[in-house]
């Protein structure tokens, strides 16, 4: 692992463990250049996988994008960093076992948005006001009036 500090090639695990949904090993590394430690955290990647976007640009399946649209529509509502690790690791888990390769972005988007309706009704209502393009109030209100109160809110 190269080492994010002076690019050394070579580095040494000090420490492994699980994190605590059990989908991630975190590692504890330390550089055998510049001596500095770092973390690293390995997934399990069934297969590789492309987003087809809605213009048909296709680009590599990026987890780091779900994490953030997630913790953006959670932000401040109360839940716990597990809670949103565990819909994100889901979602990738469905994706990678689905036998497709590639996959429409709006796939995944419908996918979120189920996870968090589960999960916290004002989260599901955030993402979907960026997700669906919510234009003026009318189209939140419209949009709760449908939601059913569930989760955390």
């Amino acid at each position: 692992m190269r080492c994010p500090f002076c690019a050394h090639d070579d580095s040494q695990v000090k420490d492994s463990r699980p994190t605590e949904d059990n989908t991630t090993i975190r590692r504890r590394r330390q550089c055998e250049g510049c001596g500095a430690r770092f973390t690293t955290f390995e997934r399990v990647q069934l297969r590789e996988i492309t987003v087809v976007k809605s213009e048909q640009r296709k680009e590599p399946f990026d987890r780091s994008k779900i994490e953030l649209s997630v913790s953006l529509a959670c932000r401040k509502r109360g839940l716990k960093q597990e809670q949103m690790d565990q819909l994100v690791s889901g979602i990738q888990r469905q994706l990678e076992t689905s036998g497709e390769t590639e996959i429409p972005s709006k796939k995944i988007g419908e996918m979120v948005m189920d996870g968090l309706k589960a999960l916290d009704s004002v989260a599901y209502i955030r993402f979907a006001s960026v997700y669906k393009d919510f234009t003026e109030a009318k189209d939140f209100k419209e949009f709760a009036g449908s939601v059913k109160d569930v989760g955390g809110a």
